[in-house]
């Protein structure tokens, strides 16, 4: 049983498209479930093409190493923040603006859309460019070129603001703490139909999709969309930023490191042996296939996520704890937060962490059983196919460039004591544990079995469950004695 790349290799292009309480950094979790494994071919030893971004640097041996990275969709990767020296006259024209207050998912998309992680998007999308994502998955460019584009982009505005927008074409973006954050130009406003929106995007209407509570049901019944200008980076004063690296940022520390591949690995969990046998098995696949220096993208989704799962900051913790006991290799590493919200819309949704992984220069994605999927919010089922995920990956419009690598199934074998790819032929000897069961144990104190998780990384969730099972005791005391 082996991994299996699908290698598309096509003509490159060019375009412009127009916590409160508990510390919460909200986010949700990935889980491992029994299943039939996903049958591969063996690899195709693939060359990439040579992109805007090579740079040769002389090894040890006087060999031109040449690092080479995939290239943006569109070409050139979106840069939306305003210039230092151009940021005062920027203010003060925002500051005479009707004015539009942004959530705090609102904001973590301008930091998204600013950054190029949607390029070629510059902006909220307009009415055209939102059909085309909401129906098709995909924006079709100028030049007639298409780009994969599986979520809108958009922005909710209500009847008030859109009254007190009146005619004007601009509007000046107001941060959740009141500051100036950018300028939306040549606005469009149109209607927001949100159970389209809704249906086409998850695929139901069920109540309980978390984004679908925490993001659309309360917001306004219009859309604006236009071009974007951020006044400067945006950020988080968490502690964290310092992760949080931009396509552009990337892509320089892929060429620093001499990359003659990047992998790029999505998770909102905490890293145990079996991400870690997935990942370190592919980099070996990777120099089997000729590569000299793959570097692998550790990249942990950093904006919304549901409020249950393990928050932002004990997972970085816990990353951090992974590569220094060795787990995963510092030097062939790179832990970054992607900065997307989470939808949890299964087939669709990976599209989207896709093409941004693409943007960031990955040339290899790894995918796995349900990836962006949740239970279903109402009934006891999955609420997608657990295969889909990785076959729309295959056939995804505007994905071609991508490489597409579905990984076996891991889970912990009893009789070797360690995380291993799951074997059909001895099915009993394996144990699928949950990120439910995770959590339960790390919550009761109870440990895992030996090789399910290095230590460093366990202490720090189960330090975490701790400190909130103090907090409860608290606050159960504090309303006794109210």
């Amino acid at each position: 049983m082996s991994l299996t790349i699908k290698v598309h290799v096509t003509e490159s292009f060019s375009l412009n498209l127009q916590r409160v309480g508990r510390k919460k950094i909200a986010n949700y979790s990935v889980r491992i479930r029994p299943g039939p494994i996903y049958s591969s071919n063996p690899l195709t030893v693939y060359r990439p093409r040579m992109s805007t971004d090579s740079v040769s640097v002389k090894s040890s041996s006087s060999c031109v190493i040449k690092s080479s990275l995939i290239e943006p969709d569109g070409g050139v990767l979106v840069d939306l923040v305003v210039p230092e020296n151009e940021r005062g006259p920027k203010m003060i024209e925002a500051e005479s603006m009707p004015r539009v207050n942004l959530t705090k998912i609102d904001l973590e998309w301008v930091h998204v859309i600013s950054e190029g992680w949607a390029s070629p998007l510059r902006g909220f999308m307009r009415e055209n460019e939102y059909l085309q994502s909401l129906h098709f998955n995909c924006l079709k460019t100028g030049d007639g070129n298409i780009v994969n584009m599986s979520l809108p982009i958009v922005l909710a505005i209500d009847d008030e603001t859109k009254e007190r927008i009146g005619s004007s074409t601009n509007v000046g973006l107001v941060g959740p703490g009141g500051d100036l954050i950018g300028i939306l130009r040549s606005i469009e406003i149109y209607k927001h139909n949100k159970e389209e929106r809704i249906a086409r995007t998850w695929g139901t209407t069920a109540p309980g999709l978390p984004y679908v509570e925490e993001a659309i049901t309360a917001a306004g019944n219009w859309l604006i969309g236009g071009d974007l200008e951020v006044l400067k980076p945006i950020k988080y004063n968490d502690g964290l930023d310092h992760y949080r690296l931009s396509p552009k940022q990337l892509r320089k520390e892929f060429n620093s490191r001499q990359a003659d591949a990047v992998f790029a690995f999505q998770l909102r969990n905490p890293v145990h042996n079996g991400h870690a046998l997935l990942m370190n098995d592919t980099r070996g696949r990777l120099l089997e296939m000729g590569y000299k220096n793959p570097i692998l993208l550790l990249h942990p989704l950093g904006g919304f996520t549901k409020a249950d799962d393990v928050p932002l900051d004990v997972r970085m913790e816990q990353h951090s704890e992974v590569l220094a006991d060795g787990v995963l290799d510092p030097d062939t590493t790179i832990v970054a937060i992607f900065p997307s919200p989470m939808h949890y819309a299964g087939p669709t949704e990976v599209q989207w962490h896709a093409k941004a992984r693409i943007n960031a220069g990955a040339n290899f994605y790894i995918v796995g059983r349900d990836p962006a999927g949740m239970g279903h919010p109402t009934e006891k089922r999955d609420l997608y196919d657990p295969d889909h995920g990785k076959k729309v990956l295959s056939m995804a419009p505007g994905l071609e460039k991508l490489n597409i690598l579905p990984f076996r199934v891991a889970a912990y074998d009893t009789v070797a004591q360690k995380m291993a790819f799951f074997d059909p032929s001895r099915a009993k000897d394996f144990l699928f544990i949950s990120g439910t069961k995770m959590r339960t144990y790390a919550r009761t104190g109870e440990n895992p079995p030996d090789g399910f998780m290095c230590p460093g990384g366990w202490r720090v969730l189960v330090k975490y469950y701790e400190s909130l099972q103090a907090e409860d005791a608290t606050q159960q005391q504090t309303v006794l004695t109210s």
